[in-house]
């Protein structure tokens, strides 16, 4: 199996023109860091012309589709029947996509195949983490 999950899925830019744009992004799991996802957008989907890759709690994505969640850089809820906004704040400004909650309930339940909820301690490579804290030194 796999240690690396990644999903494509459709976000819905949300902006302040009454159209929502539908922007390609990657969901994304990898067992060697168990607690995290991330989220990337390619190039052209972004202000910067550069892609652009949010990472955030696992835990954080698995309560933000029940609930609001998160009151950091990333933040999500439930919208309406079948979405779940996912929010970005950084110091330029926030952004705001719409994405199919049955994608993320999806992409959770894979990730939870990988590594089970609860269990994210036993995947961790303490001596690598040690080593590269250390600069290689140890």
């Amino acid at each position: 199996m796999s240690a690396v999950i990644e999903q494509p899925v459709q976000a819905r830019l949300v902006a302040s023109a009454p159209r929502m744009e539908t922007v390609p992004a990657t969901l994304r799991y990898d067992r060697e860091d168990p607690y995290a996802v991330s989220m990337a957008f390619p190039p052209p989907a972004t202000l910067e012309g550069v892609e652009v890759s949010w990472a955030f709690a696992r835990e954080l994505l698995a309560q933000g589709v029940e609930r609001p969640a998160g009151d950091g850089d990333v933040r999500l809820r439930p919208y309406g029947y079948d979405r779940t906004v996912v929010e970005f704040h950084a110091p330029e400004g926030v952004a705001m996509v719409h994405v199919r909650t049955s994608e993320l309930r999806l992409f959770l339940e894979r990730s939870q195949h990988l590594v089970p909820a609860g269990r994210e301690h036993q995947y961790l490579d303490w001596d690598r983490d040690l080593d590269e804290l250390l600069g290689g030194l140890s």
